[in-house]
């Protein structure tokens, strides 16, 4: 196949390229800056332009570009930057998809199980609502901008990631260093459920939702069972060899992150219900399995 990927440079875009090459795929990068490179294609999110003769023959998109949640403290102006980043790709992707005399048959869009707010110790799985806040507000705007895409014909899959399992990048990547140092412990109480999933199954799981003609709307991407983060210390503990004698106290989690502070503490038990019903088997399906892979 011939297979678009914007932010193929991040956590998840690298390995899924290198993943999809290794298997004789064909991948078109999309970048920003102008392509110096045979499979890079330009776009410009904010000026709405990507140029559609680049993606001329590609049978899926796979857009995975948006700044980190995680990567300032949530000022004014980096909430914007992480609402337009997300809002304005999706946006100017699917507008120029609708376009296309011959779109990709698949359009499939990061999001986030941000989706759902704070679903306490509740089981919550596709069918569920939007939650209320800052993040449920950018997820549902998120997938709203994807409507022209979906009016076109064009099959649209919301990939709404967890936490991602990896040894560098996203928050295992900070929390790795901390435990190896004899720094790990609690945030919080530890009772909130932490939706995770290996960076492997988040792969392989991309994947299936590009190969997968039955799924569309929005599918999670998590491990079938969430733990709470009291779970995730001691395991990261017991594997990595070292104490978990630290606990950061809610209070001083919100003077260190401020606002986002919440959404650490935020507890979220979501299950890949679709994946599931669809034949996905994950390799990795609990946190020790995900933590040793990483």
């Amino acid at each position: 196949m011939r297979i678009a990927i914007t932010g193929s440079t991040g956590l998840i875009g690298t390995e899924l390229v290198r993943s999809l090459k290794a298997d004789g795929h064909d991948v078109v990068r999309l970048v920003r800056r102008t392509p110096t490179a045979p499979d890079e294609v330009r776009w410009d999110p904010r000026r709405q332009e990507v140029d559609t003769a680049g993606l001329a023959g590609c049978e899926a998109l796979v857009h995975l570009a948006g700044a980190g949640v995680g990567d300032h403290r949530w000022t004014a102006a980096y909430k914007r930057e992480i609402r337009d980043s997300r809002v304005l790709g999706t946006r100017a992707l699917a507008t120029a998809l609708a376009t296309m005399p011959d779109p990709p048959g698949v359009l499939v869009c990061g999001s986030a199980i941000g989706y759902y707010g704070d679903t306490g110790d509740r089981r919550t799985d596709e069918t569920a609502s939007a939650g209320t806040g800052f993040l449920p507000d950018v997820c549902v705007d998120w997938e709203a901008a994807a409507q022209p895409a979906q009016d076109a014909g064009i099959r649209t899959v919301f990939a709404r990631t967890g936490l991602v399992v990896a040894r560098s990048g996203g928050a295992w990547g900070r929390l790795f260093p901390l435990f190896r140092l004899g720094l790990g412990g609690r945030l919080g109480d530890g009772s909130q459920y932490w939706s995770f999933i290996s960076r492997h199954d988040h792969i392989a799981a991309l994947r299936h939702l590009i190969d997968t003609e039955a799924l569309a709307g929005p599918v999670n991407l998590t491990a079938p069972e969430p733990v709470t983060n009291r779970e995730v210390t001691a395991v990261m503990g017991k594997l990595l060899h070292r104490p978990t004698l630290f606990t950061v106290p809610a209070p001083v989690l919100r003077i260190a992150l401020g606002e986002f502070a919440t959404d650490v503490l935020a507890s979220q038990r979501i299950i890949p219900q679709r994946l599931l019903d669809s034949g996905f088997v994950f390799a990795h399906p609990r946190i020790a399995d995900a933590v040793r892979a990483a």
